[in-house]
């Protein structure tokens, strides 16, 4: 399992298909933080604070991890070499994981290099380092497990099909459903006693709420859940195969 890993993971770090993704999403962040005049903007804002990175860094995942997933399954199935990945001494959820495991080591990449933002904004406090270390590190959770059900969604989208851009229009449709389709919903006010619930179906409500710096154990329990459930719909998509 993990030389299956470490060969994804290299298969990334090894071409400019990692590379690309990381810039993107430093870059694109970059600029809604330090360079366009908007809300976002750190020092047009006048606040030290990053809520500008974890309300812009959810929507550029849900392009990039869907980018990065779109060749796992896909491209096997493409080559043909999905059956004899299969045949060799590990099981379906080994496969699975490893694949896994790989486009989650690609995000906490991809987020690492953003503590530089922590430290500018750090420094740039009145006083030096006023600024809400709690909600940051909340945001962070928050956003590695959005990150971590995307990949979740991006694997399976995978799955079901060999060609790699209905693997990635599929993974974005799912992720973006999943993320704020069910806020669209309950902002339609249609179900009455059920729209608090239907809210908190999506992701976005779980993550605005370890946003503000509170790791409740639902919302943890939420993303695991998330994360377990297409892991599973990967497996059965992948057994299908053989019915």
């Amino acid at each position: 399992m993990f030389t299956l890993f470490w060969k994804e993971v290299s298969s990334f770090l090894n071409s400019l298909i990692g590379y690309i993704v990381i810039a993107v999403f430093l870059l694109v962040n970059g600029l809604f933080l330090w360079v366009f005049p908007l809300e976002s903007n750190i020092l047009d804002f006048g606040f030290a604070n990053l809520d500008g990175l974890f309300l812009i860094a959810p929507f550029v995942f849900l392009f990039l991890i869907p980018a990065i997933t779109m060749r796992f399954f896909s491209e096997e199935k493409k080559s043909g070499t999905i059956e004899l990945l299969m045949t060799k001494p590990l099981t379906d959820m080994q496969v699975i994981f490893a694949k896994y495991f790989a486009g989650l080591t690609l995000v906490v990449f991809s987020l690492l290099p953003t503590l530089v933002y922590f430290f500018s904004v750090y420094q740039l406090g009145f006083p030096k380092g006023n600024l809400d270390i709690g909600g940051m590190w909340g945001s962070y959770i928050g956003l590695l497990f959005l990150g971590a059900s995307f990949v979740a969604i991006g694997l399976f989208a995978s799955s079901i099909t060999d060609n790699q851009i209905v693997s990635f229009i599929v993974a974005v449709l799912l992720s973006g459903f999943i993320y704020i389709g069910f806020e669209f919903i309950y902002s339609l006010d249609l179900f009455g006693n059920f729209d608090l619930f239907i809210k908190t179906l999506g992701i976005n409500s779980h993550y605005s709420a370890m946003s503000r710096g509170v790791i409740d154990t639902r919302d943890l329990l939420y993303f695991l859940s998330i994360i377990a459930f297409f892991i599973l719909l990967t497996k059965i998509s992948l057994e299908s195969r053989k019915w």
